[in-house]
């Protein structure tokens, strides 16, 4: 009796385990492997050599203090995933904040979170485009700008430009961001709350040195989500910056649609591990085991 309770929690555990091992494991081994053939015009061919990775960082090191492609694309990405990360992260917080803390039942709470999903109810395409007849030339923004005589002719800057791929980032994540810390949030015991300010603190201070730290295991997951989906992404950057803006995703998308597959799995490897050395530096700060 004792030994089937012991191989019961394994059983329960092998259908997830088998999903696991099937969609994220093998594809990525596969990616590596991959990342170690050659290939010629015509085909590819099974191999074990770097040059996929010497191809990746061509010259980069020699090139230095001066940026080679690979450097300057990934600085491009980076400044992006940071610009966007911040921005989520102050209107994600107060969002969660305002639910969580001045909306006082629960029922209204739900109402209002249940609005935040409302986005999600279409394709992430659609809410994409929908900037663009606001942010063209001729679109209501610059409309609205010349109609009130704020502007003498349309700005070119608000669309297909670094401006218009990071709002459309900050449109399609900040839900990413709100979602963790309001569940991080509503596990603030709210009697901390009421002892410090029977204890004097002001506003600000039951801010800073209650909620933030009670919430910091939900920043870091947002975090974690947002840097994940921008450092990836390859649609948003194409789309809304007109073809004109670099990023890694961006770039493994050009060499996969010119059939290099070995230097395009070779350059995901390296996106990866530029994203787990991230992460791995947010798990360090914040123990995530606790919201999970």
């Amino acid at each position: 009796m004792s030994q089937r309770v012991g191989i019961a929690p394994y059983l329960q555990a092998a259908p997830f385990a088998l999903i696991f091992l099937l969609f994220l494991v093998v594809p990525l081994a596969i990616i590596v492997m991959v990342s170690f053939w050659t290939y010629t015009d015509y085909s590819i061919e099974p191999d074990f050599q770097f040059q996929n990775y010497l191809d990746v960082f061509d010259r980069c090191l020699v090139r230095l203090p001066s940026l080679c492609t690979t450097f300057a694309t990934y600085l491009s990405t980076l400044q992006f995933c940071l610009t966007v990360w911040a921005i989520t992260l102050v209107i994600g917080f107060t969002i969660a904040y305002f639910v969580a803390f001045e909306v006082r039942t629960p029922e209204v709470q739900s109402a209002l979170f249940l609005v935040c999903t409302i986005p999600f109810w279409t394709s992430n395409v659609i809410r994409m485009i929908s900037w663009i007849p606001l942010l063209g030339r001729e679109g209501l923004v610059n409309q609205g700008l010349l109609a009130l005589g704020w502007v003498d002719q349309p700005l070119d800057w608000l669309l297909y430009s670094r401006f218009s791929v990071t709002l459309t980032f900050v449109h399609l994540l900040t839900f990413f961001m709100v979602a963790p810390i309001y569940n991080s949030m509503l596990r603030i015991d709210r009697s901390l709350i009421e002892a410090a300010r029977d204890a004097g603190a002001t506003g600000w201070q039951i801010l800073w040195n209650v909620i933030v730290p009670l919430s910091k295991t939900g920043i870091a997951i947002g975090s974690i989500f947002v840097v994940t989906l921008v450092m990836g992404d390859f649609i948003t950057v194409g789309i809304m910056g007109g073809q004109q803006i670099a990023s890694v995703g961006k770039s493994i998308s050009v060499e996969i649609s010119y059939l290099q597959f070995p230097v395009a799995a070779a350059n995901a490897v390296v996106l990866l591990a530029t994203v787990l050395i991230i992460i791995l530096a947010l798990t360090r700060l914040v123990d995530i085991r606790k919201e999970l």
